[in-house]
C-alpha cells in the first residue's frame, strides 16, 4: 500500500477542510443516524430518481452516488496527555504496556474524523447499516507519547459489490514535525452500504467481490489450523472497548441494544478483534509493520474464540480467528514487517 494524496475519483485534489480539534464520536454517531434517517426517507420516496438505485419507475436517470470532494485535517494533536488512556488500551489489547502507540491505537485517534466524513451531508451512504469489509494499515516507523500529530481524513474508490456499494475510508497520521513527510501511519478502512448500486451495475452482479462480508465465512472447505491460543472474551469485552475507543454502537454494549439491530447478543467490536489479534504476533512484528484483516463472521458476546499465528509464505505471520465450537472463520489477516 502506498500513500498517494487526497484526491477525487477523476484524479483532482481534494479541498483539505481544517478542523480545529478531532471530533467526538458520540456526536458523530447522532449526525450519521439523522444523516442515514433522511438518505432512507429519499430513496423511499415514490416517484422520484432513487440516488444510487440505477434507473428510477419514472423517467431520467438516477442521480449518481458521489462522494465529497473534501478530506479532513486537523493539525497538532497533542498525546503527551494520553498515556492513562494509552496504557489502558494496551492492557485491554494485550499488548506490552509502554509509550509506544501501537497500529491500533492510532486507528483510535484517526476514526473519529474518517467518522466525521461519513456524517457530511454530501456523503451518499447511510453511516447506519454500513458492515466493515476490511482493514489496511502501514506502520512506517514508531510513533511514542509525546509527539504532536497531523491527522487526516477522506472517502475514496467507490466502486460496486455483488451486495451492494463498497467505499474506502482513509486515514493517515504524520508527525507534525514533519508535516510534508510521508505519513507515519496509513489505514483504508473499506466498509460496503448493502443495497446500493452504482449506475452502471445492476443488482446481484459480480462486478467487484474481493470482500464479502459475513457471507465469506467458510461452508464446509475450511479445516481450522492448530489454535495457538483462545480468547474467552466476557460478555462486557463491547463495553470495555466502547470506553477506550468511543466507539459505543449500541450493537456492541448489549444484548438488548444488539437485538434491536438484528443479533442475539452484542458482538465484539472488529477492530478489538484485530487488534487483539496483531498483540498476539508480539514484538516479531517489529517497529514498522503493515496489518491487513478480513471480517468474515461475527463474534458474539460473551464468547469463546480460537486464534491461530502462524507464519506466513514469503515472510510475516498469517492469522485466523473462528468458532472452536463450529470451526466458522470470525476473521483473517497478516502482519508483515516492513
Amino acid at each position: 500500500m502506498t500513500a498517494s494524496a487526497p484526491a477525487t475519483s477523476a484524479g483532482e485534489p481534494l479541498r483539505v477542510e481544517t478542523l480545529p480539534t478531532l471530533p467526538g464520536l458520540g456526536s458523530l454517531y447522532a449526525r450519521g443516524a439523522a444523516a442515514s434517517g433522511r438518505i432512507a426517507a429519499g430513496r423511499a420516496m415514490p416517484g422520484l430518481p432513487v440516488i444510487g438505485q440505477g434507473r428510477s419507475e419514472g423517467d431520467g436517470e438516477a442521480a449518481p452516488l458521489t462522494l465529497p470532494d473534501v478530506a479532513y485535517r486537523v493539525s497538532d494533536v497533542p498525546t503527551a496527555d494520553l498515556a492513562h488512556h494509552l496504557h489502558d488500551y494496551q492492557r485491554l489489547l494485550h499488548e506490552p504496556v509502554t509509550d509506544v502507540l501501537p497500529a491500533g491505537y492510532l486507528h483510535v485517534l484517526a476514526f473519529p474524523l474518517a467518522t466525521a466524513v461519513m456524517v457530511r451531508g454530501d456523503f451518499p451512504l447511510p453511516l447506519l447499516g454500513m458492515v466493515h469489509l476490511a482493514n489496511d494499515v502501514e506502520l512506517r516507523g514508531p510513533v511514542v507519547l509525546g509527539d504532536a500529530l497531523e491527522v487526516r481524513a477522506w472517502a475514496e474508490n467507490l466502486r460496486p459489490h455483488k451486495r451492494g456499494v463498497q467505499v474506502d475510508l482513509v486515514a493517515e497520521v504524520r508527525r507534525q514535525a514533519d508535516p510534508g513527510s510521508a505519513p507515519v501511519w496509513r489505514g483504508v478502512s473499506t466498509y460496503l452500504a448493502k443495497g446500493f448500486h452504482l449506475p452502471w451495475t445492476a443488482p446481484g452482479t459480480d462486478a467487484e467481490d474481493e470482500h464479502d462480508g459475513e457471507d465469506r465465512a467458510p461452508t464446509g472447505t475450511w479445516t481450522p489450523p492448530l489454535p495457538t491460543g483462545r480468547w474467552a472474551l466476557g460478555p462486557g469485552t463491547g463495553r470495555a472497548y466502547g470506553a477506550v475507543s468511543g466507539d459505543r454502537n449500541p450493537i456492541h454494549l448489549s444484548a438488548l441494544s444488539a437485538k434491536a439491530f438484528g443479533f442475539p447478543r452484542a458482538i465484539a467490536h472488529g477492530m478489538y478483534t484485530a487488534a487483539r489479534a496483531l498483540a498476539d504476533v508480539g514484538h516479531a512484528r517489529g517497529e514498522a509493520y503493515r496489518w491487513t484483516v478480513e471480517f468474515a463472521s461475527p463474534v458474539l458476546l460473551p464468547g469463546t474464540v480460537d486464534v491461530a499465528v502462524t507464519p506466513a509464505d514469503g515472510g510475516g505471520f498469517a492469522y485466523v480467528g473462528w468458532n472452536g465450537g463450529r470451526g466458522r472463520q470470525h476473521f483473517r489477516g497478516t502482519v508483515t514487517p516492513l
